[in-house]
């Protein structure tokens, strides 16, 4: 044991490349147990927001089931409001297992990706 050292940023990324694991894990079991379910519900189905690519309509349902309700009604009347699932109706449409699924796996995205992108800004400037 006298050899062995820990090195802080091995350890910050390893915990990076966990966390990155578990939402991979969320956003398999998001998209299974929640949007497959509004997918083929015929009030719903039109109403997940633009998919950019083949998925992204999964983050669009996380988003707006875990954002606050005030922040989302400031995009509902605007032009570019297709972009955005409708949160109300798929608040409605959804029980309280989807929208913590939702916000777990929304949450730990966002958080992770800023903190890892975050962390690659201060490695290729020079501050680490």
């Amino acid at each position: 044991m006298d050899g062995f050292k820990v090195n802080p940023t091995e350890t910050i990324v390893g915990i990076l490349i966990a966390v990155a694991f578990v939402v991979m894990l969320l956003y398999v079991a998001f998209g299974q147990i929640t949007v497959r379910k509004l997918r083929k519900n015929p009030a719903t189905k039109n109403e997940l927001g633009m998919e950019f690519v083949s998925g992204w309509d999964i983050i669009n349902v996380a988003q707006a089931l875990a954002m606050p309700a005030f922040i989302l009604r400031k995009f509902k009347n605007k032009k570019l409001s297709f972009l955005y699932a409708n949160a109300d109706l798929l608040i409605k449409h959804t029980n309280r297992l989807d929208r913590v699924l939702a916000f777990l796996f929304y949450w730990a995205l966002m958080s992770s990706g800023l903190f890892m992108a975050g962390w690659a800004l201060l490695d290729v400037s020079g501050m680490l």
